[in-house]
């Protein structure tokens, strides 16, 4: 196949919209989803191949906006071949006692659920399609593996999704479905901003943290799609180097 058609949830800032242009340089013919159709197509505006990008807006915690976007993707292009489940939301860090339901929810809503809607829809194309299979990558976190004080939302949700990648590469196996995730520590976008000035630590101090080039995650992110279906990247992760994360502090 020449075309290769990836989705990109949460295109439109950050990691997703560094992830989608990369693959758009990549040859990727890339689908924009996100809230705001206006932000999508600002993210590729003035791209040199801004022709193979397509901007379609999605609310991931809503099934029917779900389900509305893949039935375009299946009519317009008749399969999809990777799948970058990125949309994502942080909760304010309060307290765990302080934290209201609503937020709760939200997080799941967006971090969790959300993810598993777009992916039973990947299933189902992917399955179905000829040639069979695809790839999907889940955004992690570093707090997969590790929480920040007053995550319990956001941390939690990124443990499901470890659970949610495993379940799915493995139920995905015998269609050619190749599922993964990367978990990504202190890249620099605009939410990650405040990392630079100072973040409460494991010990009650609040100490600035290193960032990296959001580009090095796209990167990353490229190299897992470009593998051949019968080899996976189970889990990456990608990591500013001086973050606090690997030893005690």
């Amino acid at each position: 196949m020449t075309t290769r058609i990836a989705l990109v949830t949460g295109a439109g800032s950050g990691i997703g919209k560094a992830c989608a242009l990369a693959l758009l340089s990549a040859g990727w013919t890339v689908i924009f989803s996100g809230r705001q159709q206006g932000t999508l197509e600002a993210a590729f505006a003035g791209h040199p191949q801004a022709a193979n990008a397509l901007a379609l807006p999605m609310d991931v915690t809503d099934a029917l906006s779900v389900q509305a976007l893949f039935d375009q993707i299946r009519e317009r292009f008749g399969r999809l071949d990777l799948l970058f489940n990125n949309a994502g939301v942080f909760t304010a860090g309060v307290p765990l006692e302080a934290l209201p339901l609503e937020a709760w929810q939200a997080a799941v809503n967006t971090n969790l659920t959300g993810v598993f809607l777009c992916t039973r829809e990947a299933f189902r194309i992917m399955k179905a399609q000829v040639p069979r299979g695809g790839r999907i990558i889940n955004n992690g976190s570093i707090s997969a593996h590790a929480p920040r004080p007053n995550s319990i939302a956001y941390t939690a949700t990124k443990h499901a999704i470890t659970g949610l990648t495993k379940s799915a590469a493995l139920d995905g196996r015998a269609f050619d479905i190749a599922v993964g995730q990367i978990d990504i520590g202190n890249a620099a976008t605009d939410m990650t901003a405040t990392m630079a000035h100072g973040m409460p630590q494991a010990d009650g101090s609040v100490k600035p943290e290193a960032r990296m080039d959001v580009q090095h995650v796209a990167e990353a992110v490229v190299q897992m799609a470009a593998l051949p279906l019968n080899a996976n990247v189970l889990n990456m992760t990608i990591m500013a180097t001086g973050m606090p994360f690997v030893g005690r502090g």
